[in-house]
């Protein structure tokens, strides 16, 4: 899994005057919490941008006055009017203690249903897991090679190995529907069908009965 590296000054001072301080020097507060002790660090903007706008999930190394965390991004606040970021949690990683965390999906194929010209529709990008950190990954690979036509592919149908998912098991992933093209060459082939099978029909009710 890729980690990034942050560092970060360990926090003295808080408060609104201490907050506006921070701002003003572009750095943001954050929070490390999970572990043996709950802890305070700031940090420039920048040091945040490799994890914060990324669709990957990944691992932060925050390092806070000679020590070194190993964490995953557990929360975000933007304010309401710059949209600026103005606070991070993380989660630390202890090694025998379960983390639930949402993990990327990765669609791997190509639906049967896709080359009979339907479309994918994907209906979640993530999933909910609860897991040792030892066994977080990058991401969740869902194949789809088997994916037909009108059918879907559920929470319930992915299996992650030494992972429990918290999602509900009925919530649909992904599915193939049909287009707009598909369905106006159907609609056109019926009704030629319809005639192909009442012409012998006809033929037979019109012709003499056998003596």
């Amino acid at each position: 899994m890729k980690t990034i590296t942050i560092e970060g000054q360990l926090r003295t001072e808080f408060g609104k005057a201490a907050t506006r301080q921070l701002r003003s020097e572009d750095k943001v507060p954050a929070v490390i919490y999970g572990g043996a002790k709950e802890i305070n660090f700031s940090a420039p903007a920048s040091a945040f941008k490799g994890i914060i706008y990324t669709p990957e999930f990944m691992q932060a190394e925050v390092r806070v006055d000679g020590n070194s965390y190993n964490c995953v991004l557990k929360d975000l606040q933007f304010g309401k009017v710059t949209d600026d970021l103005i606070h991070v949690d993380f989660l630390e990683l202890v090694a025998d203690k379960k983390v639930t965390v949402n993990i990327p999906i990765k669609f791997t194929g190509v639906p049967q249903g896709v080359k009979e010209g339907g479309k994918l529709v994907t209906k979640i990008k993530s999933l909910k897991v609860k897991s040792l950190p030892k066994y977080l990954v990058e991401n969740i690979e869902v194949n789809i090679d088997d994916l037909k036509l009108n059918e879907n592919i559920r929470v319930q149908d992915v299996k992650p190995e030494n992972m429990e998912i918290m999602n509900s098991p009925r919530i649909p992933i992904a599915s193939v529907t049909m287009t707009r093209q598909l369905k106006q060459e159907e609609a056109k082939a019926a009704p030629a069908t319809t005639d192909a099978k009442a012409a012998p029909a006809a033929e037979a009710k019109g012709a003499p009965a056998k003596k």
